[in-house]
């Protein structure tokens, strides 16, 4: 039996796993669900739209798991349907492109037993294909607006074996408090892809809740196995424009004005790269779209920041290099 085997009406996580062309995918991420040492999960796959055989696999061979199948909505769309439709006290989200080692979900709920105040916790991320490989150990934003994995791409010699608290998550693999999720709200559906995470990070903190990065919880990850491999100009388009969206959000502008001359030269940075690829339209194209959209985003920003429940140097504590 997967996790869906219950120890009373309602478990206490569900584990939900957004699908889109990766029935393959599935099998092993589901495999690994299957001999956690944890059992007080059920599994919730939502599927966007595929138009291969993965709901159809679904249906016929794993009976044990939750199908949502809906039209194609796009990646952040989908991840919100995973997070709102389960009534569970917490939410795991996984990538399709995953294998978790068989303590992986029990670690992740212990940290958040253990840490009231944190409002997600993250696992140690190692590369699928070569398992001495970082792939993050938590997430950061640094003061040149750039969100990353810390440690990706690193190989890991145990230098991030120190459970701590994080900026944020890797929504590849982290578990949310339903109570932080109803005060943050959901991922910005208007970023479709890349930096939902982050941008969710950054308001969670801002409300008053941490993350915990918890290294014994290790998760295998392919990486872009659903959008692909490479900096696409579907991925830098995405990353230029939603970097601008979310530091308007949720920087208070004495942090913003404090740290401008780093986050001015993020951008000029951005510039140069897109410059020397040959990607200008790409960035300009991102720019205008980023400028249209900031009447939207001013609008959202006013209300984080009338609830921000954590002072400027107190966020300030919880970003730059190491998060």
């Amino acid at each position: 039996m997967s996790g869906a085997q219950r120890r009373g009406p309602t478990p206490r996580v569900t584990v939900a796993i957004a699908n889109y062309n990766g029935r393959e995918l599935l099998h092993g991420a589901l495999r690994s669900l299957d001999v956690q040492t944890f059992r007080d999960f059920c599994v919730l796959v939502v599927d966007d739209g595929s138009t291969d055989d993965s709901v159809a696999w679904l249906r016929s061979s794993r009976a044990d798991v939750e199908v949502i199948a809906q039209s194609n909505r796009g990646v952040t769309a989908t991840l919100n349907v995973c997070l709102s439709a389960p009534d569970t006290a917490l939410v795991m989200l996984l990538n399709n492109d995953v294998e978790l080692r068989p303590d992986c979900v029990g670690e992740l709920v212990a940290a958040l037993d253990a840490h009231p105040q944190a409002g997600s916790a993250c696992a140690k991320l190692l590369d699928f294909h070569r398992r001495d490989m970082l792939d993050g150990a938590g997430d950061v934003l640094t003061w040149a607006g750039n969100g990353h994995r810390r440690g990706q791409g690193e190989v890991d010699r145990g230098q991030y074996d120190q459970e701590r608290a994080i900026f944020g998550a890797c929504a590849a693999a982290a578990v949310y408090r339903r109570s932080a999720l109803d005060a943050v709200g959901l991922f910005d559906e208007d970023f479709e892809a890349f930096f939902e995470d982050t941008d969710w990070a950054l308001r969670a903190q801002l409300a008053g809740f941490d993350c915990r990065y918890v290294p014994s919880a290790v998760v295998y990850h392919m990486g872009s196995a659903t959008l692909g491999v490479g900096l696409t100009d579907f991925t830098r388009y995405r990353l230029w424009r939603n970097t601008v969206w979310m530091l308007a959000k949720g920087l208070p502008a004495s942090v913003a004005l404090r740290h401008s001359p780093r986050l001015l030269l993020g951008q000029l940075l951005n510039l140069a790269v897109a410059v020397r690829d040959r990607k200008l339209n790409i960035w300009l194209r991102a720019w205008r779209d980023a400028l249209r959209g900031l009447p939207r985003m001013l609008a959202r920003r006013r209300a984080i920041q009338r609830a921000r429940r954590v002072s400027p140097r107190e966020l300030e504590a919880h970003l730059g290099p190491d998060g």
